[in-house]
Parts: structure tokens; sequence; C-alpha cells
């Protein structure tokens, strides 16, 4: 083994391929179902009249069960083992989506999208943790490439399959649930493997929110640059002129920067023994690809060559930031600072729509780019002061 149980790096520098498929392909299943859910449940609502405030209101439980379960994750970690209290979340996950289709009453899906959203929040806390602890540390950003491309390709699935299913009857749901136990399989096949939370945290849980600032500041603007930028771009671009095709395939680069940036980004951060320039530089680039975003909306393929780019420097401050966090910590420390890590990603999910929102409200259309290139540039000034700061100190 590369790796102790412990999560301590091991004298071996090779990857050790079981632990890692196993959370990989675990969570990966997890991101189909999300990606299937979403515009199901969505759809469903729709259709039963309810109006667009209350599915808005219904949907942002998802962030508010990520901040509740990201606290406790590591608890019952230490307690009941990594392996167990993941096949309890695939468990308690799967039996919440397919509630969505036997519970009739608008009310039900707010406990039901509680408890489907907070155990799979579970699952993406300790299944980073456990690919963070079993990954080398000098193949650490490649392996964490690797988990971001497959897990993007995850959910761009999930959208494929609701194309193709539809929203009527049971099947979606059974599809969806049974995408979720199927990430039991890899996890139970690789229990023995999974890492050993010996000690609990030595601090508590929000201590680790600023433990490692560059990694969570990074993973929130991540968060509120996704979800406000994909909710709200097909606004911005239809109010640009472009059409809702054209839009859609906009988006469709952005995501496909998403995915063919990781796996290069991971290797060029193995390489980096500091992780923190390569942060900063990725949100400077995001910061200048955003400011031209009102600059080219007259040319479409411009536009597009943009968003390739931007999407990969986006998705990237994830997969850098949370190699940033494992070569910094390790054990129990390493799981408390994953759980603050999704933590801080939940609470850009909820800030970022609003102020992004907010300043289209305010500022008219370009308002989309230039909050998107606040979030940016305020991270990579932050980042940069606090650079200079840590080399004069030392």
């Amino acid at each position: 083994m590369s790796q102790p149980r412990n999560g301590t790096p091991g004298d071996v520098e090779e990857i050790h391929w079981p632990s890692l498929v196993a959370a990989i392909s675990s969570i990966s299943a997890v991101g189909i179902a999300i990606g299937l859910g979403l515009p199901l449940l969505s759809i469903i609502l729709e259709k039963r009249g309810i109006s667009s405030t209350l599915i808005g209101l219904n949907t942002a439980m998802a962030g508010i069960a990520a901040m509740a379960a990201a606290p406790v994750t590591t608890k019952l970690a230490h307690k009941y083992g990594v392996a167990p209290t993941m096949l309890w979340a695939v468990l308690i996950s799967a039996l919440s989506a397919l509630g969505f289709y036997y519970a009739q009453e608008f009310w039900m899906w707010f406990p039901l999208r509680f408890a489907f959203h907070g155990a799979t929040t579970t699952l993406f806390i300790l299944s980073e943790f456990w690919i963070n602890a079993a990954s080398p540390p000098s193949k650490r950003g490649f392996v964490l490439g690797i988990y971001a491309t497959v897990l993007s390709l995850g959910f761009a699935a999930g959208p494929l399959l609701f194309s193709l299913l539809g929203s009527d009857g049971i099947f979606p749901f059974l599809i969806g649930a049974a995408a979720i136990l199927l990430a039991a399989i890899p996890i139970f096949i690789a229990r023995d493997e999974s890492p050993i939370l010996e000690e609990k945290p030595e601090l508590h849980f929000m201590r680790y929110v600023f433990l490692v600032p560059t990694a969570t500041a990074a993973v929130f603007i991540f968060g509120a640059v996704e979800a406000g930028g994909l909710s709200l771009f097909p606004i911005f671009a239809v109010r640009a002129h472009f059409t809702e095709s054209q839009a859609a395939l906009l988006l469709t680069m952005m995501g496909v920067g998403n995915v063919i940036f990781q796996i290069p980004l991971g290797l060029l951060s193995d390489r980096i023994a500091d992780k923190r320039p390569l942060l900063a530089c990725m949100a400077l680039m995001g910061f200048v690809g955003s400011m031209m975003l009102p600059v080219l909306v007259n040319n479409w393929l411009l536009m597009a060559g943009i968003l390739l780019f931007w999407g990969g420097c986006v998705s990237g401050l994830y997969t850098v930031g949370l190699s940033h966090l494992g070569s910094r910590l390790t054990g129990s420390d390493l799981a408390a600072a994953n759980a603050a890590f999704v933590f801080c990603y939940a609470m850009g999910t909820v800030a970022g729509p609003q102020v992004i929102g907010a300043a289209i409200d305010v500022a008219g259309n370009n308002g989309f780019a230039w909050a998107i290139a606040a979030f940016f540039g305020l991270y990579a000034l932050l980042s940069g002061i606090r650079l200079m700061f840590i080399r004069k100190r030392a």
C-alpha cells in the first residue's frame, strides 16, 4: 500500500487504485443521480403548478442541507467508520430519491430534499477525504484531476438520461435510486481499505474554515461562480441577443472546459510545492475572462473560446484547492478540513446566485460579468496579499 490507513503519507509513491476506484466510482454514480434529479424534480413541480419562487425555495434546501451535514460528517465517520458511514449515506440518499415519487404533498419534498442532499454531502466529504488520504503526495493533483473529470462526466450524464427518460412515471426515480445504490458496491468491496479516523479533529469545525483559507476561499468562489454563472448565464446570453440554442451551446463549452482541463491542472499542481500561486493565477485568469464577456457578446466563436478556458479556470479552483488541502493536512484534520471545504462550497452556491442576480438588476445585463469578475478579483487580490505577507514573514 502507498499509504497507511490513517491517511499519512507512505513510503512508496504509487497510486493505490482499489481505494481510489471505490471512492471515485461511488461519488460519480451519485453525480449521475444528482444530474438526473435536479431537472426532473423541477419539471415535475412545474407540472403540478408550483410557483417558480417555491421551486427555488425547495431547491435551496440543497445548500442548507450541505451546510448542516458538513459539521457532523467527520464525527459520524470517527464513531462508525468511513465506509459504514458512506454506506448508510448511500441508503438514505437512494430511499429519499425514490421517496419523491410517492410524496404527493409539496411540503413533503422539503424533508426529502434535506435528507437527499445531506446524505450526498456526506458522500462527497468522505469520498474526497478517502481520495486525498489514498493519493501519494507527488501524484495527488493527477488523481484529483481524474476524480474531477469523472465526476463532471457523471453530472453531464444525468441531464442526458433525463432527456431520454422524461419525467413521467416511476422509471426515472428508479434509475436515479439504482445509480446511487450502485455506489455501495465499490465502497463495500474496498471497505477494509478505507482510512481510519482514530482521533477526533483537534479543532472546532469552524476553525478548519480558516485553517487553510486559500483552499476554502477558492472553493467558496468556485461555488458562487458555478451556481450563479450556470443558472444566470442563459439570461445574460439571451439578453445579449443569442438564441436559446446558442446560449445552450455556450454553456456546453463551459462544461467541456471543466472536463478537459482538470487532469492537466492536476498534473501541473503536482509539479508545484506551493499551490497558492497557481490558485491566484487561475483566479486572475477568471477575472480577465469575466471582464471580456461584455466585449465579445457580438462574436459567438470568440465567446465560446473564452468560456472554454474560463470553465477550466473555474473548476480548477476546486481541484487545485482540494490538492492544496491534502498537501497541508492528514488524518482526522484532513477529514474535518474536507468537511469545511464542502461547507464553504455550499455557502458559495447560496451566495453566488443572489449576488449575481442582484448585480444584473442593478447594473443591467453586464452586471452578470462584473459580479463574477468581482468574485474572482477579490480572491486574486486577497490571495496575492497573503502570499506577499507569508514570503515577507519567511
